[in-house]
């Protein structure tokens, strides 16, 4: 078992996803490399905040995105890893190149103009904005999403939950959804298009290697690879 952190707060949270430069939420390929398994079990649903509640706080903290980035799962990214990732997954291309060349639907097109217009908007709006509604909509929302975030395109800046007449939050973080740009600006966002996106696809393999040396290399590319 590689030497990886424990958490047990927020703030320990934040320290691994600066550390490791990418850290997945859930279990994955890589044993050991999340912050289910990072975590103590009772933490996940005691009476306490955990790792649920966590997320939002972590994201705020301005150096790092969120998002279901790898194999369509959430995974944190430190802001010193971003620019590559970005690189590797965007392929050269920034959103509005990628539909101009056809490598893009128009469905996602509209995502993804609707997000940069408003800068963040939470899902509900989002699909409402976009004509994602339940009667006669678009469909269809879920697989776009996704997409867009496996591409590097749009991220996750918050999680927001309801509050009873008394300020109590309740229920499940509702996801905010922004972009990259927004949250860093596009000269950082853009700053490794200079490189070929293999190259920064085999930067960040070594990275990872460095911190799970017992991992075969195959898995971790499998793991990062998109297309």
């Amino acid at each position: 078992m590689p030497n990886l952190p424990k958490i047990s707060s927020a703030e320990e949270m934040h320290e691994a996803v600066l550390k490791l430069g990418f850290l997945p939420f859930f279990k994955n390929t890589l044993p050991g490399f999340s912050i289910e398994e990072m975590c103590a079990p009772g933490l996940w649903f005691g009476s306490s905040d955990g790792p649920w509640e966590w997320k939002g706080p972590v994201i705020r903290m301005g150096d790092c995105i969120y998002g279901k980035f790898l194999a369509g799962k959430a995974c944190y990214i430190s802001k010193d890893m971003i620019p590559d990732f970005l690189n590797y997954r965007r392929d050269g291309y920034d959103f509005d190149s990628r539909y101009d060349s056809g490598l893009a639907g128009r469905c996602d097109l509209n995502v993804y103009d609707t997000v940069s217009r408003y800068g963040s908007l939470m899902s509900k709006k989002l699909k409402s904005l976009c004509g994602y509604t339940k009667a006669g909509g678009e469909k269809g929302f879920d697989g776009i999403i996704t997409r867009l975030q496996m591409q590097g395109y749009i991220c996750i800046s918050d999680f927001e939950y309801m509050v009873d007449k008394h300020g109590v939050r309740y229920g499940w973080g509702v996801a905010r959804y922004s972009t990259p740009e927004e949250a860093f600006g596009y000269d950082f966002t853009s700053s490794a298009y200079s490189s070929e996106p293999a190259k920064s696809f085999e930067k960040i393999i070594d990275h990872i290697m460095t911190i799970l040396p017992q991992a075969p290399r195959t898995a971790v590319e499998k793991l990062f690879r998109y297309g």
